[in-house]
């Protein structure tokens, strides 16, 4: 960048004022309250929910322009002052997800990606289904009866953790902490979010101890096996970080995936009863959810290495990047002329970047998809009459961190069973 003047200077120093808080209510009405943001730029400075000053990346090109700009890393160095300031900790040792692929830059993130992709590649992912199928008729079967239950609760969180705990290896019996550690460690900086995120990494770090002492056939174990190798490919704290990531990825990602889904199904049923006729549509649909509510609302945050413009704003060193792909994707351009602001569960190949873009493009996606696509078509048929029990209005939604689901959703339905 060339010199600035007196009059740059001003100019710049007015556009790095943050323009608005990113606040509970704002998450809680995302689709408006960041169509709003957005039309007022590309990039705009806020401040998170956490207090840190960020540039929010709003639109769709502008964030697949972030997400693989090669000045904008993981590596949090430039921004440590600002990190500590309000008592972000994702980054550190110990502290989350610190040493996995998500919080790496290459040539690490490479080595670590090309080590764990066999694992969740669409081939692998399908051998996975017939127990996807079973975990999700045994859930339902235990709802049916009640003729109510919090979806939540009994069927979007146990569904997914059940799935990556088998492939992790952790025994019934301590899973029950499992989705408590993750939602605290997502959540704004605060004693019970570090306690969250220490608790998951301290028990995946013994878990790591008893599989290293007795292997089993799992996903935990085959890592553990790389990290023993000679030329020691995976060391214990990209081991640990590896595995926290999962839990995360493998949970988190999909419970919220398929509650935003039926959010808005509810509040289109509609939508639903063509999907009960036509459940071959089920995986397309399942697109559409990803494009119109994403469950990653905003991306792992990036760090600027150097001085640089994105979207022809002025970015500096240091600066940090918050990339929100759920007002990203509803802008993404797409093969029809529908409103980006409405569920159309019959759009075709809905286009979005809810799993990312690039290098860092999530890995388990064809996990989500699969898990959320069996239990969708499981749960609209079982339950052909199933409603929320106070509306779409009254839902709670997660009021901060990168997370965008809701907290519970208690419904109705005719028993059955």
């Amino acid at each position: 960048m060339s010199a600035l003047t007196d009059v740059d200077i001003e100019a710049e120093t007015e556009l790095r004022r943050p323009t608005a808080v990113i606040t509970a209510d704002i998450k809680a009405n995302a689709i408006e309250a960041f169509g709003e943001l957005a039309a007022r730029g590309p990039v705009l400075r806020v401040t998170l929910s956490n207090g840190l000053d960020a540039w929010a990346v709003l639109s769709y090109d502008a964030a697949r322009a972030a997400l693989t700009h090669p000045a904008l890393l993981h590596d949090a160095t430039p921004a440590e002052k600002a990190l500590d300031a309000v008592g972000y900790t994702m980054h550190k040792v110990g502290q989350g997800i610190a040493g996995s692929m998500l919080m790496s830059d290459p040539p690490d993130h490479t080595r670590l990606r090309r080590l764990v992709a066999p694992t969740f590649s669409p081939r692998r992912t399908q051998l996975l289904a017939d127990r996807v199928h079973e975990i999700t008729a045994d859930l339902l079967d235990a709802m049916g009866p009640a003729g109510e239950a919090d979806l939540v609760e009994a069927f979007t969180a146990p569904l997914p953790i059940t799935v990556i705990c088998e492939l992790l290896g952790v025994p019934v019996q301590e899973r029950a902490a499992f989705r408590q550690w993750t939602n605290d460690m997502l959540d704004l900086p605060s004693e019970k979010q570090r306690t969250g995120a220490a608790s998951l990494y301290g028990y995946l770090s013994g878990l790591v101890d008893r599989k290293q002492a007795e292997p089993g056939d799992d996903l935990l174990s085959d890592l553990i096996a790389q990290h023993n190798n000679e030329d020691g490919r995976l060391s214990r704290q990209e081991l640990i970080g590896t595995a926290v990531l999962l839990v995360v990825a493998g949970h988190d990602t999909t419970v919220n995936l398929m509650g935003n889904a039926l959010v808005a199904l509810f509040r289109r049923p509609d939508q639903a009863q063509i999907l009960r006729e036509q459940p071959e549509l089920i995986p397309g649909a399942v697109e559409e959810f990803l494009r119109l509510d994403s469950s990653v609302e905003l991306a792992t945050l990036r760090y600027a290495a150097e001085d640089l413009e994105l979207a022809g704003v002025p970015i500096r060193r240091g600066d940090v990047i918050a990339v929100y792909l759920g007002q990203a994707n509803r802008g993404a351009p797409q093969n029809d002329e529908g409103n980006p602001d409405v569920l159309d569960v019959t759009r075709p190949s809905a286009r979005h970047i809810a799993f990312g873009h690039g290098i860092h493009h999530c890995l388990g996606a064809p996990l989500a998809r699969m898990e959320t696509t069996i239990a969708l078509g499981a749960l609209l048929q079982r339950f052909p009459d199933l409603e929320l029990t106070a509306g779409p209005d009254s839902v709670q939604w997660i009021p901060s961190g990168m997370m965008r689901g809701p907290i519970s959703l208690p419904v109705r339905f005719t028993p059955v069973g």
